[in-house]
């Protein structure tokens, strides 16, 4: 059918991946680091475009015919009337806006009124909180923002030429705070409520639905955010799951329809197909490792996993409640972690080491039920981020997640979504592929290991955690 291309704006480096749209084979590749500081939270959005431009150069894109855009979630780029930039991009999880985030919660009603509204409680990161924030803290620049764009909505219309129509898709859309999956539809009260005054919103395109075509022919698709292009690039479908271990953790998986929770567990996001990714987050993941690894002065996470498989399942009857920065699944933001069952027997290395993944990998557990609770399927679990490589990673989650894990090899997942959705809509527009289902490429090249006998083992080590849970923090995840 042709040569698509697929553009990652990640918060520190642009990725592009050139690929066959038949196949996904991946035939070129380019990245270009973004100027300035990594770690800043104000950026001007001309260095994702510069960053883009090294990217693709020596003719990276010659050929191509369609191009998708993914971008960091967590944006807001705010315009005045005449398209121009207010003040800098605000993106990242920006803890200037904790306050105001906490703030709008009271404004609206509490927790399970937001929930219900966009099916997400504002948190410091999102374009709702960002906006409160920027009312409060800089009034002018508020009064003059007119439109609101996040940062693949901001690429997409510079590649077309900055346009009068701007435009987003439902899972960029799904992570601002006044979008609502549920409903399918903006809540512009809720801007208000944030920013002071209305704004003009991007226009939410349907998955294979174009976002225009550049003067010389090249088609845009809708593009989405950077979590919704790696589900689409991984070819997540029903029944799977997405577990990601970073400093912090989170549990996502593929549901037909949005969740609403009450308490603010789950966050509903719209993936980039016409489905939806509930996802449910922890405050503590592979930095309870690290934490674990200078106790007992491990030089890696590496010497660390190897000692833990020196241990055996249940670790002695140490457990470790790896709640280090407090949590918030279970919502439990002030507390400490505990170590529990410390006996003469069970005070040795090897224990404590297996003990912090057993402790790691059962609160992300506890995290999968939230969405299993609510009846969500999850029949195999992607496992995402360095430390599901080791080997003692690989040896618990099977049996502690009671399912198929699943180990992809590293790649540039985010950038293959949106290449996929590039050569979706060029099908599309051509009327060799149906707005109901995707081209059909080849799922990532991964380990794949099974629970198999050690299921029951599993099932103990999640009782003798949750006993532990449930004697040191009561009734934490309610009845």
């Amino acid at each position: 059918m042709g040569i698509v291309a697929g553009l990652d704006s990640s918060a520190e480096f642009t990725r592009i991946v050139v690929c066959d749209a038949d196949t996904g084979a991946v035939l070129r590749q380019g990245y270009a680091p973004h100027p300035g500081e990594p770690k800043a939270t104000d950026v001007d959005p001309q260095a994702w475009l510069l960053s883009l431009g090294e990217a693709a150069g020596g003719g990276l894109l010659e050929g191509v015919q369609a191009i998708g855009v993914s971008a960091q979630q967590n944006g807001l780029v705010p315009l005045d009337p005449q398209g121009g930039l207010v003040r800098p991009a605000m993106v990242g999880n920006d803890k200037r806006a904790q306050v105001a985030a906490a703030d709008l919660v009271e404004a609206f009603g509490g927790r399970q009124a937001w929930a219900e509204a966009v099916g997400s409680v504002p948190q410091a990161g999102q374009p709702v909180a960002k906006l409160r924030w920027l009312a409060r803290s800089e009034p002018e620049n508020a009064q003059r923002v007119a439109m609101l764009l996040q940062p693949h909505d901001w690429l997409v219309w510079q590649l077309l030429g900055r346009p009068v129509r701007r435009t987003t898709d439902r899972g960029a859309a799904s992570a601002t705070g006044y979008w609502s999956a549920g409903t399918g539809a903006y809540r512009p009260d809720l801007v208000e409520l944030a920013l002071g005054h209305q704004a003009v919103l991007p226009e939410v395109l349907g998955p294979a639905d174009p976002a225009g075509t550049t003067p010389e022919g090249l088609l845009i698709s809708a593009g989405t955010g950077e979590t919704m292009a790696a589900a689409f690039g991984l070819g997540l479908g029903p029944g799977d799951a997405v577990v990601s271990l970073g400093a912090s953790g989170s549990v996502m998986a593929v549901h037909h329809e949005a969740l609403a929770d009450p308490q603010g567990l789950i966050t509903s996001f719209a993936d980039a197909t016409g489905m939806h990714l509930p996802v449910v987050h922890t405050s503590n993941a592979v930095r309870a490792l690290r934490g674990t690894a200078e106790m007992l002065g491990a030089e890696s996470l590496e010497e660390l996993s190897a000692l833990a498989l020196k241990s055996t399942p249940g670790s002695s009857g140490l457990v470790l409640l790896p709640y280090l920065e407090g949590e918030r699944t279970p919502q439990l933001p002030h507390t400490a972690g505990t170590l529990s069952g410390l006996r003469r027997e069970s005070m040795k290395p090897e224990h404590l080491a297996r003990a912090a993944f057993e402790g790691m990998l059962c609160s992300l557990a506890d995290a999968m039920d939230v969405l299993r609770g609510r009846g969500v399927e999850v029949r195999r679990v992607f496992l995402l981020g360095a430390a599901a490589g080791l080997p003692a990673v690989q040896a618990i989650a099977p049996s502690v997640f009671g399912a198929q894990v699943v180990v992809p090899q590293p790649a540039d997942y985010a950038a293959r979504g949106a290449a996929r959705q590039a050569a979706w809509a060029l099908g599309v527009a051509r009327g060799t592929l149906s707005p109901a289902a995707p081209p059909a490429w080849q799922g990532a090249a991964a380990q794949v290991f099974e629970p198999g006998e050690e299921l029951a083992v599993g099932q103990a080590v999640r009782q003798q955690y949750a006993a532990t849970r449930e004697q040191t923090h009561p009734g934490a995840f309610g009845a």
